[in-house]
């Protein structure tokens, strides 16, 4: 039996371990099954500093770590949601590789950079120009099985949308 992967990919400060927690509660509560979630934000501490930027190399380096806990966490439990920012073809095929033969159903979080600005100022756990940079940087631009905009929707709305998307209902 396949399980579900869900990766949620978008920019730094657009809301996605917001939407991965009411994801998670959406499915425990319509399908009564466990989903674990897999964060970059997990790994992050490695790399991360409110003084510099953080580079695609960093990010791949954390990545397999990520990976390697995505794939423990879904044999561990019904399915899994991946939060990540994903900024490079490498990191995406790493992902993807991780997962074979099994399908990623690969959901972009947009938002608009105005946005990402302000909720990244609100924060103080990265350096300034991280929402935007990664915006600019995401990867892919395109071929997702659904995008989600969390400027104009709400995350339960987000959620609700990728939940009918994903199971049909």
């Amino acid at each position: 039996m396949n399980k579900q992967i869900i990766l949620l990919n978008g920019p730094s400060s657009s809301g996605k371990s917001t939407l991965a927690s009411t994801l998670k509660m959406l499915i425990a509560e319509r399908r009564n099954e466990q989903y674990g979630i897999v964060s970059i934000d997990d790994f992050m501490p490695e790399v991360l500093s409110n003084d510099e930027p953080i580079y695609e190399d960093d990010v791949f380096a954390i990545s397999a770590k990520l990976c390697e806990c995505a794939v423990r966490t879904r044999d561990a439990s019904d399915g899994v949601i991946v939060d990540h920012v994903i900024t490079s073809e490498r990191i995406f095929r790493q992902l993807v590789a991780a997962f074979r033969p099994e399908r990623v159903f690969a959901v972009h979080v947009d938002c608009p950079p105005a946005i990402l600005n302000e909720r990244e100022r609100k924060r103080d756990d990265r350096y300034v120009g991280s929402a935007e940079a990664s915006y600019r940087y995401l990867y892919p631009k395109d071929g997702y099985d659904l995008t989600v905009d969390t400027g104009a929707a709400s995350a339960a709305d987000c959620a609700g949308a990728i939940f009918r998307r994903v199971f049909g209902k």
